[in-house]
């Protein structure tokens, strides 16, 4: 791909808007070159973009069919699952949670006795068809809320017994008989969603690994218990030619090396890990949405936020290691630093 493309100041003229990210404010449409969609998969598949990727180059996609099904039922004031599990949304947590009560396994070795894999065959693809488009301009992901392991066995035995049961030797082959079949209905899922909107790009798969300070399991743990499937639907997911991305909160820069042989491209921390340090060990494995030094937007001067914006472009933007800035870093990304890492990155990229 041509990476030649000589950089103009008309490239910065807005001509149009993006609606913003959980209710935050709108992403102008600047004149760019390629197609944010052309950006981004030149930053995963030759690792050499035309600027960096921020906030707005890229989307989600998101399925009512999936949600009420497999995904927490989204913004829905309550809803069962395909597995019979009931879904409350809580405002103050802007997400769902199984509703109260007794936990729907109460031991893992039970889930081929209780757990009814679904027929994909069986839902309404063509209506959802209708319903639901991509946007090609962008890049689009299929976002699988609650995954399919560690959350999704949260959502089946509740928090301390699925924590429990990934180092209960009584539990793991039962553990890995229900992670295996996960792993084949995510790779079903992926076939059935590339069928029928062949315009996605990529898949972002959520498993939450940490709280606040720390992982909630080893690393050991991790690579025996959860890794291998993570693998089989990474691997499924590149045999289709597209992009693998996680979303997985909490503390866990400790296990991205478990993340990087999973094989997923690209992880989107939250900002109490240090995604710098990330960018500087993995960097050249995985993409890592770096978050900028932290400035006031709303007292630092324009010059000082323009020359923010060059010291982090020539700090995360290096040849053959690419990083983006995603939802986490949109706190930073003012008119001017905005305006300044696009310019500054695009005419940087040029000499590479």
């Amino acid at each position: 791909m041509n990476r030649r493309i000589p950089f103009v100041e008309n490239e910065l003229r807005p001509v149009g808007f993006t609606p913003g990210f959980f209710g935050g404010p709108d992403s102008p449409i600047l004149d760019f070159p390629v197609s944010p969609k052309e950006n981004v998969n030149a930053m995963y598949f030759d690792r050499h973009p035309y600027w960096m990727s921020f906030t707005g180059d890229s989307g989600f996609f998101w399925l009512d069919l999936y949600n009420t099904n497999l995904g927490r039922g989204g913004w829905n004031e309550g809803t069962t699952d395909c597995f019979g599990i009931e879904w409350e949304y809580v405002e103050m947590a802007q997400g769902a949670m199984v509703r109260p009560g007794e936990p729907f396994l109460e031991n893992a070795n039970e889930w081929k006795d209780k757990i009814i894999i679904p027929d994909l065959d069986s839902w309404d693809w063509d209506a959802a068809v209708e319903q639901t488009k991509v946007d090609k301009f962008y890049f689009t992901q299929m976002s699988f809320p609650n995954g399919f392991c560690f959350e999704r066995l949260i959502s089946f035995m509740d928090f301390g017994p699925a924590a429990i049961a990934l180092i209960d030797e009584d539990q793991k082959p039962a553990l890995h008989e229900l992670f295996g079949a996960m792993a084949e209905l995510g790779c079903k899922l992926v076939d059935k969603f590339l069928d029928n909107w062949p315009g996605l790009d990529g898949f972002n798969i959520h498993d939450d690994w940490g709280s606040q300070k720390a992982p909630f399991f080893s690393e050991d743990v991790a690579r025996e218990m959860i890794l291998p499937y993570f693998k089989i639907l990474n691997d499924h997911i590149h045999s289709r030619g597209r992009v693998a991305t996680l979303h997985s909160c909490g503390h866990v820069e400790d296990r991205v090396n478990v993340f990087i042989d999973a094989g997923f491209d690209q992880w989107t921390p939250q900002a109490m890990n240090n995604t710098h340090k990330l960018y500087d060990e993995v960097g050249d494995k995985i993409v890592i949405a770096v978050i900028p030094d932290e400035f006031d937007p709303e007292t630092t001067p324009e010059a000082e936020q323009r020359q923010r914006a060059r010291d982090y472009v020539d700090r995360f933007c290096q040849p053959k290691k690419p990083a983006n800035a995603d939802f986490y870093s949109a706190w930073a990304f003012t008119p001017a630093f905005r305006d300044e890492v696009y310019s500054y990155s695009r005419k940087k990229l040029l000499s590479f």
